[in-house]
Parts: C-alpha cells; sequence; structure tokens
C-alpha cells in the first residue's frame, strides 16, 4: 500500500488564476457569439441609394444612439448576383442578421434622403428605428473600478507581508505572525559537511557532540544528564560561525530550521512574539530538530538600554518570548538552539545564563596550523602552480579570517587571468594579500619630487627603526609606490603572540615613530603623513596605561570593562585628577620611544640615506636590500609554541590565563603591520 502512494502522481494544487482566466474567456465567448458569426458588409450612402432605387431593399432599421443603419435585402436581391457576398446566412445569436450596415452623419438628412427615394420611386420599404444597449460593455464598465481597487489592495497586502502568491508560511496578511525559518533538507538543501570546515578544532569537537546529542540522546540521558538547551558562537565576522552552523545542517539528519535575528522584527506590534511561538511549535512537532539564529544581537541585546521613551518595544517583546520558549515554564524537548553573534558584550544576561545558551562556543581567528588548512580548502577549485608552497602562504596572512583567506585565493585568481597565467603561482598571493591590506596601486598618482623623497626618507626610517630593535617584528618589504590612501607603505610578518610583553609593546611603538623621527633627522622638519601612526601609537600606549597596567605610576590597575556596561554610563571610571595622569604618562611613553627612535637614526644616518636612495630609485625594496646595507639582523627568534605538540605521557605546559589581546590592540591592519604614510 505504501509503494501505491509513493508512485501515485500528484494531484495539481489548485490555483485561483486558472478560475480567473475561465471566466474571461467565458465572457469573451459570449461577447463574440452575440455578435454573429455573419458575414455582413459595411455600404456606404451612395450604395444604399442605389439599391434602394433598384427596389433591393426590404427594410432599414435606424439605430438612433449609434447612428448607424442596418439593411436587409428582399429575397429576390438576395438571389441576384449583385448580392451573391452577403447572401449566406450565418448562425447569431441575435436572431435575423442585416446584409449590410451603414454609419450615417446626421439623422435629419439621412431620414430625408431615404422618405425622398421612396416617395420619388413609389417604395414600399419599411423604416424602422430602435435603440441598443451593450449589456456586457456597461456591466463591465460599472465593475471594472472596483475590479481595479480591490486586485491592488491584495498586490499592496501580498507585498506587505512579504511573501508569494502562492501563501507559504508568512505569504499572505494572515500568515504575517508565521516563523519565517527555513527548513533545510540535508538530502537536497545543503552538501556543507564538518570535513569542509578547516581548522576551528575547538569549536567543531563542541558543535559535533551536540549533533551527537540528537542522533544518540539515550547516551547521555541514561546517566542522568540533559542534552543542553543552546549554544552560541560567538567570534570575530568571518571566522567561520555560520559555516559551522551550515555543516551541523549537513551532518545533523534531524530538521534544521534557520533563519537571521531580523526575521523576527516587523512594523506591525506583537509580530516578532508571534513568530518565535510558531518557530519553537514547528520545531517541537519535529523533534529532535536543531534551531538556527544567525546574528541574534538583532533581538537578543540587553533590555532596557537607550530604551529613551520609557515603553516596552516590540524588539523586548521578542527576547521575553524567546526566553520564555528556551527555559520558560513548558519545556521543549529536544529542540536545541544554535546562535551566532560577534557582539556578545550587547546580549542580554538572562539569554546568557545556564540552562538557555548552556554553552558559549568562542571562534576566534586562525592560527598558522588552521591558516594553512584553511588555504588547502580554498585551493582546491584553484589552478595553481606546482611549486606554491602553502606553508609560506599561512606564514604571510597573520591575523587574517577565514574569510579574508577565501578573499586572498579568489584575487590571486583574478589577478593572474589578468596577467594571462595559466596557473596561479606564489607572487599572485602576494600582490593579492597586498591588494586587499594596502588597497589598489596607484602608479599615476601625482606626487611632487620634494614629497616622494620625505615619503622615501619615511619609509626608510620605519624600516631601520624595526631592524635595529630585538622585539619589532621583522621587515616583508617598503615601498612608496602609492596604494589605495597611503602614500607608502611598510609590511612586517609580525609573531603570533598570546601575551605582549612591555619591551615588546615599546619596541613596536618606537618602530612605528621611526617615519616621524626619520623626517626630523634628515629635514629637521615633520610632516602630516605619520597620521596613521600616531593614531596606533596612542592606542597602544593608552592600552598599556588604562587597560593592562604596565605603568609604573598608576600601578596595577585597569579601566578595561570586558563586559560592556561602560558604554552606556556617563561618567568615567576615575577622578579628574587620574584623567590627568592618565594623559601625562601616555605623552611620556610616547615621547620616550620618540627621542629613543631619534637616537637610533642619528646614529645610523649613512645607512638611513642609502637605504631612503635606494628606494627612490627602486620604489620598492625587500629584506635582502636590508641585509646589504645593515647586515644580518642579529635578533633569533624562538620557534612557536604552536609546533610543539606534547606527547601523551608527557605533561602539557602549563601557560598563565592572562588576557592575550584587547579590541584596540587586534585588528588586521595591525597583524599584517602595514604602517600608512597619509599626507
Amino acid at each position: 500500500m505504501a509503494k501505491d502512494q509513493k508512485t501515485s502522481p500528484k494531484k495539481p494544487k489548485f490555483n485561483a488564476w486558472w478560475v480567473y482566466a475561465v471566466v474571461i474567456t467565458l465572457l469573451i465567448g459570449v461577447q463574440f457569439m452575440s455578435s454573429g458569426f455573419s458575414n455582413t458588409k459595411k455600404t456606404t450612402t451612395s450604395e444604399l441609394q442605389s439599391f434602394l432605387r433598384n427596389g433591393d431593399i426590404e427594410r432599414i432599421i435606424i439605430i438612433s444612439n449609434t447612428r448607424q443603419a442596418k439593411v436587409f435585402l428582399t429575397k429576390e436581391a438576395l438571389a441576384s448576383e449583385t448580392h451573391k457576398s452577403v447572401s449566406e446566412k450565418a448562425f447569431s445569436l441575435n436572431g435575423a442578421t442585416p446584409e449590410y450596415v451603414l454609419d450615417f452623419g446626421d439623422l435629419q438628412n439621412f431620414e430625408n434622403e431615404i422618405k425622398n427615394t421612396k416617395k420619388e420611386y413609389q417604395l414600399d420599404t419599411s423604416v424602422d428605428y430602435e435603440t441598443e444597449s451593450n449589456v456586457f460593455g456597461d456591466l463591465l464598465l460599472s465593475l471594472l473600478p472596483f475590479v481595479i481597487i480591490i486586485g491592488i489592495w491584495i498586490y499592496l497586502m501580498r507585498r506587505m507581508s512579504g511573501g508569494a502568491a502562492g501563501g507559504g508560511a508568512g505569504g499572505q496578511i494572515f500568515n504575517i505572525g508565521k516563523s519565517k525559518a527555513k527548513l533545510f533538507d540535508e538530502k537536497t538543501d545543503t552538501r556543507t559537511s564538518f570535513k569542509d570546515v578547516a581548522g576551528l578544532e575547538g569549536a567543531k569537537e563542541e558543535v559535533e557532540e551536540i549533533v551527537s546529542f540528537l542522533k544518540n540522546p539515550e547516551k547521555y540521558t541514561s546517566l542522568g544528564g540533559k542534552i543542553p538547551k543552546g549554544a552560541l558562537l560567538v567570534g570575530p565576522p568571518g571566522t567561520g560561525k555560520t559555516l559551522l552552523a551550515k555543516a551541523v545542517a549537513g551532518e545533523a539528519k534531524v530538521p534544521f530550521f534557520s533563519l537571521s535575528g531580523s526575521d523576527f522584527v516587523e512594523m506591525f506590534v506583537g509580530v516578532g512574539a508571534s513568530r518565535v511561538r510558531d518557530l519553537f511549535k514547528q520545531a517541537k512537532d519535529k523533534s529532535p530538530a536543531i534551531i538556527f539564529i544567525d546574528e541574534i544581537d538583532a533581538i537578543g541585546r540587553a533590555r532596557g538600554k537607550n530604551n529613551m521613551t520609557g515603553s516596552n518595544d516590540e524588539r523586548e517583546n521578542t527576547l521575553n518570548q524567546l526566553l520564555t520558549e528556551m527555559d520558560g515554564f513548558g519545556t521543549n524537548t529536544n529542540v536545541i538552539v544554535l546562535a551566532a553573534t560577534n557582539r556578545a558584550d550587547v546580549l542580554d544576561k538572562a539569554l546568557m545564563r545556564a540552562g538557555r545558551f548552556d554553552r558559549q562556543i568562542y571562534v576566534d581567528l586562525p592560527d598558522i596550523r588552521e591558516r594553512k588548512e584553511i588555504f588547502e580548502v580554498h585551493l582546491k577549485p584553484i589552478k595553481t602552480a606546482e611549486t606554491l608552497d602553502v606553508d609560506f602562504l599561512a606564514k604571510q596572512t597573520p591575523g587574517f579570517s577565514g574569510a579574508d583567506i577565501a578573499n586572498v585565493c579568489n584575487e590571486a585568481a583574478l589577478i593572474a587571468a589578468r596577467k594571462d597565467k595559466k596557473a596561479v603561482n606564489k607572487q599572485d598571493f602576494l600582490d593579492a594579500v597586498d591588494r586587499i591590506v594596502g588597497g589598489l596601486e596607484k602608479k599615476n598618482k601625482i606626487v611632487t619630487l620634494s614629497e616622494k623623497e620625505t615619503i622615501a626618507y619615511h619609509e626608510a626610517g620605519h624600516a631601520t627603526v624595526s631592524w635595529m630593535l630585538e622585539h619589532a617584528a621583522p621587515l616583508v618589504k617598503v615601498t612608496i609606490v602609492p596604494r589605495g590612501q597611503s602614500l607608502g607603505a611598510a609590511w612586517y610578518l609580525p609573531e603570533e603572540r598570546l601575551i605582549v610583553r612591555t619591551e615588546q609593546m615599546l619596541d613596536e611603538m618606537c618602530a612605528t615613530l621611526g617615519g616621524r623621527a626619520a623626517e626630523k633627522v634628515i629635514f629637521d622638519k615633520i610632516s602630516t603623513g605619520a597620521l596613521s601612526d600616531l593614531e596606533k601609537v596612542t592606542k597602544q600606549a593608552r592600552a598599556m596605561v588604562t587597560v593592562y597596567g604596565l605603568n609604573s605610576t598608576l600601578g596595577n590597575v585597569t579601566y578595561y570593562d570586558s563586559s560592556g556596561q561602560s558604554e552606556y554610563g556617563f561618567t568615567k571610571p576615575y577622578s579628574e585628577e587620574t584623567a590627568q595622569k592618565i594623559d601625562a604618562e601616555i605623552s611620556l611613553l610616547i615621547e620616550a620611544q620618540y627621542q629613543r627612535a631619534i637616537e637610533l637614526l642619528s646614529k645610523n644616518k649613512e645607512k638611513l640615506t642609502t637605504l631612503a636612495k635606494r628606494l627612490l630609485e627602486k620604489e620598492v625594496i625587500f629584506k635582502d636590500d636590508l641585509e646589504k646595507i645593515f647586515g644580518k639582523r642579529p635578533f633569533e627568534k624562538e620557534a612557536p609554541l604552536e609546533n610543539k605538540v606534547p606527547k601523551k605521557e608527557e605533561e602539557a605546559p602549563e601557560i598563565d590565563t592572562e588576557e592575550p589581546t584587547t579590541p584596540e590592540l587586534t585588528n588586521k591592519k595591525e597583524n599584517s603591520s602595514e604602517e600608512k604614510t597619509e599626507l
């Protein structure tokens, strides 16, 4: 029986447009049939007078309201050769049909002409008068305005509700409170699996465990445990949070409901809460199931913040309903909620507590080993040269997210195609990194000779100071070719540190100020070209004083609030006297490193000048050029800990839980170490 049901053809769905088409066809058919299939011909006034004088006309019917005359011939005339073309009668719903019709002008003149002819030739032709009315046309004209208004209203309602005419969830005005979640079918809708997710090993393990909960819940519940209610994916943009959710949809083999936080927001009051209820009702009916809410901060923002009106707005109603559904009085068995956001600090505390989002999975920027895996995934569809070193590419992209690496691979393929190459090689990838970090080269930008010389010494100053300092990042290349908004740039390859020491930050600040220091040493003048350098240094100095507690005057104090609550405060967490101390210490730190850079460049002024002249000559110089001028760099770096994986028998090294970085210091451009010169 089941087999017969599967093989039986599906019944066609009812569509209202077919009804409209049938009704219109019938109306047109009735109108067409009412006009008949006669072969009535049009004639003129002179022909009518000729027929009348010959005695061929039996009757004339004058339609006064349409200024038309119908002419009926006698039997003898129909049998004659003259009227052979109109002698054959055809079917008509209106009874007798005329042989000729005539459109006349003035009624009085037309009547007088017929009367005079009848009187002159003593004819017995009858002349009758009638009025005609088109019932269908009149009805159509009267109903047409109402039909147009109703049609426009239906169209606007469907457009406002955001759905198609078919009438799915949210497709009509009556379904506006229905959930807009898309139900994924693992067989047709998604092909992403955990194999497609490179890196993110820790996050993958936790997400795989959630999938295992749903596949085999007895394994965990038999010991008295409960399946987690939800997991929150937190991390910077582009790190693969949504990709992980797609992999869950492909691996879970259970109903997977996917939607965005903004899908709950609507112009009508109460719609968001209604959609939350409907979403969980659908998931509960299909349990075990997974609900994925992307960008949950659209509805999960902390309540009571920036609510100037004092009223309970629609977003808070939606959040309250979500809190109730996740862990309220009623329970949703075997329904797990996955959510993703890069703004976890603004989420409501009630949403983050245990019992709602039990697990917070941090999806961090990939390290060098994970970047290599991500490159291998994105390089599969690209035709690359056989000598391409993936390890080298991973080292050249510190601070890049998974989305950035995908962009690098795509940009490299476009650059190679632009150069008519058969395969993408190492240089194409380096050009792609430069393009993404620094912008497009602008070789036609007008720069005067004096400005070009200033830029060359500025960039040479960066390169010289960073070469002389132990903890400064090693140089990759320096260029004075305008790129993006900058007139020159220096690329470095920084270490990937988990913790940063005071001397390391001071050396980085000194190298950053090397550009302005070189201008002072060579020209005894400074320019506005160090804007981005000063901005970076000021952020670093402020972080040392106010965030990390690396200043002896203020001591071991931090004013950094990781919860983000200080954003909504109107007062600073320190006094005016402390604010003056902070400003003074920041200024002392920056000026000390500036003087240090001036001293270094003054001692190596000849080498600085040689480097700047070579830069003016070549426009782009690399690490080899610096080695020829300064000799080998004396500072050796130890191998990173990530390459030293302890064996199972050995004890893993113990690491203190210092905060690795802060938002002020973690951004792609800083990790990529591009020093800009802006004028």
